[in-house]
């Protein structure tokens, strides 16, 4: 799967602005929602919170991936947030978070959602590539970084 095909260049933010688990995923589907992504903003962070309530998304390594499934989306959308301090996820391996890449998806498209979660996992494990992104000063900086891992 090619991600920049499901990120728009304007749903990634540089640096977020909340340094706290549930208000960055709520500034992450704000994102999403003034690109116009959502039919209801409140039923996408509603499935958002209630997938994190069940399981951290945070997978380690500085790394989290929230996601969601509802019918607030026609098809999967995604959108990347970078941290300047890391930000306290519960993470698998007890370690704050800085590379935030957030996923939602149609309830009833599971195909899509699952190749989005293994392309951004294999993707995780390239440490050059992550330490960019980490590193990145500009939404512009990140989203070139993905185009170019793409291609």
């Amino acid at each position: 799967m090619i991600l920049t095909q499901i990120l728009h260049p304007n749903c990634v933010k540089v640096p977020v602005e909340n340094s706290e688990k549930e208000a960055v995923i709520t500034e992450l589907i704000d994102l999403l929602d003034s690109n116009g992504l959502f039919s209801d903003r409140d039923v996408a962070l509603d499935a958002v919170l209630t997938r994190e309530r069940t399981r951290s998304t945070g997978i380690g390594a500085g790394i989290a991936i929230p996601h969601g499934k509802c019918n607030a989306v026609k098809e999967l959308i995604m959108a990347i947030g970078i941290a300047r301090e890391p930000i306290e996820f519960d993470s698998v391996d007890g370690k704050p978070v800085k590379i935030l890449i957030f996923l939602v998806s149609p309830a009833n498209q599971t195909g899509p959602h699952i190749q989005a979660l293994a392309a951004i996992s294999k993707l995780m494990l390239n440490e050059e590539f992550k330490q960019k992104l980490e590193q990145a000063v500009s939404a512009d900086e990140v989203y070139k970084l993905l185009n170019e891992i793409d291609n």
